[in-house]
């Protein structure tokens, strides 16, 4: 497989169709790396609760993806 197919695969959901809680989940878990990052390696002070507010966010995506059904046809 081709990496543009892997990166394509990566915002579809059950159904194949691009979805927006794949984008947003994906861009939560960038954020929560880069504030990771930034605390431990730069010594930026990142708020808690904003560092638990991403990654319940991320939960919800997760969760959401896992209780998806496909639609019959």
């Amino acid at each position: 497989m081709k990496i543009k197919d892997i990166i394509g695969q990566l915002f579809q959901d059950k159904e194949g169709c691009y979805s927006i809680r794949e984008l947003v989940t994906l861009l939560f878990v960038l954020v929560i790396i880069a504030s990771w990052i930034s605390q431990q390696f730069f010594r930026f002070a990142i708020p808690e609760f904003m560092f638990y507010s991403f990654v319940s966010i991320v939960g919800a995506g997760c969760f959401g993806y896992s209780i998806e059904k496909k639609s019959k046809t």
